[in-house]
């Protein structure tokens, strides 16, 4: 059974000439070739499911450069399987979507081949045994996400991709020198063998040097400051292709490289040092910068960086439970985020402007999307009965207590006081994307007049929004089993004792939920101010000028 690892990752390469092939005979096809390919992928993976689930590892390994440490091997454990299955998943969805999003006259199969080997490049990310064969892989989702972004072919979406490929390819070079490094210290590349000599490579004099360079690479992919700026850049791309990097694929990936090298580098002072303090400004500054856009897309792809400098966080906080929590809000994120990329991307479509400043009201124009965007954003600032809710409850009941703070006792109170100040900056944003788009008075001057789009195009979000109320009403049914083989996977010695649940009781979690709400409903009500403070002081210049200026410099000096 071992086998089907790496049939599954030969089908989805080997689609992507049929779906080429397929575009030809029309956009309906190809979008039909696509999502079947997906669905064959992970269809071709469920019989391994149950024994994965069950807490069962299966690799696969081919001896390829075996004098080089190089063999083609894979491996499907809990958290390969929860990442291949955000992957495939939200990906069809998103091929769906696309056929009506994206212009008629596009025949979608270049987007579409493209969308597959991205996928395949992420899948075999996720399933690399090997890490230098992960690194392969890694590579290749650079690349792809650089064509994707640029997908357009104007000048700005050039210039993202190529900011992109700079940011996410320069941490690439010091993830391969900290592989290489980690395989010379644990003396093995294969991901069995490192991950068992947690020990070792701890107490290895390199250790501070191949853990820089391993987070250089994860915090760059995964957009931490301050690496954070290629990210916002990237909405140039189509929405279809935002909402799926920014979701279950190209910034996941670097999370998903924290949570895999997690036994193996994690407990250390200096790993709760970069990890935490990198995740906690990223968290902070993004939520507070998502509320000055105008953009909505602007506004997603900053609660973005902070949702991911959240997730850093928990890994960063040193604890079993935490975390858990990370791996919860992993699923959490990509659920909501992927549902409010894709209403947002209906809105622009029938809109004609992104910009919130003249989008208002259309909850009269278009009542189902404004249900759902309201539904996915409450996800997104952690409303209660909602998935959002529930990983936001694990990552204040971390921050209470939390061991590396316990021997200060002065200084037990800052971290929890600062995840509700930053839970109260994620409420503040969300609520400012339900009311200046779906309330406050009339749309003013738009390029065209507001209606609901055809329904499949809504049938994508409408199945993402529905998952973020079942798995907030009832997570052990939903997630609970995959959930708790993900933990398994990234905690070798034993998962923690945890309760998915939607009640725990009145306790201080509950409060810190209280207070982020009504801070953040304040927050957003006195925001006035806050934009005239950043009209006045804010930095005039773009990230993309600085960008060109540097990149050309650096032309004319080589």
């Amino acid at each position: 059974m071992n086998e089907l690892i790496p049939l599954a990752l030969t089908i989805l390469f080997a689609a992507v000439p049929v779906v080429l092939v397929v575009a030809r005979i029309g956009r309906r096809e190809a979008a039909w070739a696509a999502a079947l390919m997906m669905a064959v992928v992970l269809a071709t993976l469920s019989p391994l499911m149950p024994e994965v689930l069950a807490g069962r590892t299966f690799i696969f390994r081919q001896p390829w450069l075996t004098e080089w440490g190089i063999d083609l091997s894979l491996r499907l454990d809990g958290l390969g399987l929860l990442f291949a299955i955000l992957i495939l998943g939200i990906g069809m969805l998103i091929v769906l979507y696309a056929a009506y999003y994206l212009p008629r006259e596009d025949r979608l199969g270049r987007f579409y081949a493209l969308l597959l080997a991205f996928a395949g490049g992420m899948l075999g990310v996720v399933l690399a045994e090997n890490m230098l064969l992960m690194l392969l892989f890694w590579e290749i989702t650079s690349l792809t996400s650089f064509l994707l972004i640029a997908y357009t072919l104007d000048a700005h979406s050039r210039i993202s991709a190529r900011m992109a490929l700079a940011v996410t390819g320069g941490g690439g070079l010091a993830l391969l020198a900290g592989l290489l490094l980690l395989g010379h210290i644990a003396g093995s590349f294969e991901l069995s063998d490192v991950l068992a000599r947690g020990d070792v490579i701890r107490a290895h004099p390199y250790y501070p040097v191949v853990l820089v360079l391993v987070l250089l690479g994860a915090f760059t992919k995964s957009a931490q400051f301050p690496f954070h700026f290629w990210l916002p850049n990237a909405m140039t791309a189509p929405t279809p292709v935002s909402a799926y990097l920014h979701s279950a694929t190209m910034v996941k990936a670097g999370v998903f490289l924290i949570a895999r090298f997690y036994p193996c580098l994690s407990g250390t002072d200096l790993w709760f040092v970069l990890v935490s303090g990198t995740g906690a400004v990223t968290f902070i500054y993004g939520a507070y910068v998502a509320l000055l856009k105008h953009d909505f897309k602007g506004l997603l792809a900053y609660s973005t960086i902070s949702h991911l400098g959240l997730i850093t966080l928990l890994f960063g906080l040193n604890t079993p439970l935490s975390a858990v929590a990370g791996i919860f809000h992993i699923v959490n994120h990509a659920i909501f985020k992927a549902s409010l990329f894709m209403a947002a991307g209906i809105i622009d479509h029938e809109c004609g402007t992104r910009d919130m400043r003249r989008i208002n009201g259309l909850f009269k124009y278009m009542p189902y999307t404004a249900v759902l965007g309201i539904l996915a954003a409450g996800s997104m600032a952690g409303v209660p009965l909602l998935n959002g809710f529930l990983s936001k409850e694990m990552f204040f009941a971390e921050t209470i207590g939390n061991p590396t703070f316990a021997a200060y006792a002065d200084l037990t109170y800052l971290l929890p006081a600062f995840a509700t100040v930053a839970g109260m900056l994620s409420v503040a944003y969300s609520l400012r994307f339900v009311h200046d788009v779906f309330f406050n008075g009339e749309p003013i001057d738009l390029p065209r007049t507001p209606h609901e789009p055809p329904r499949w195009m809504r049938l994508p979000v409408e199945i993402l929004v529905a998952l973020c109320l079942l798995v907030g009403l009832l997570p052990q049914l939903t997630v609970g089993a995959i959930l708790a083989a993900a933990a398994a996977a990234v905690l070798p010695t034993g998962v923690p004792v945890y309760t998915l649940a939607i009640w725990h009781g009145f306790n201080l979690p509950l409060v810190m939920s209280f207070v982020a709400l009504a801070g953040g409903a304040l927050h957003y009500w006195r925001r006035q101010r806050l934009f005239a403070f950043h009209d006045r002081y804010g930095l005039k210049t773009t990230s993309p000028v600085v960008f060109e200026r540097l990149y050309r410099d650096a032309t004319r000096l080589s």
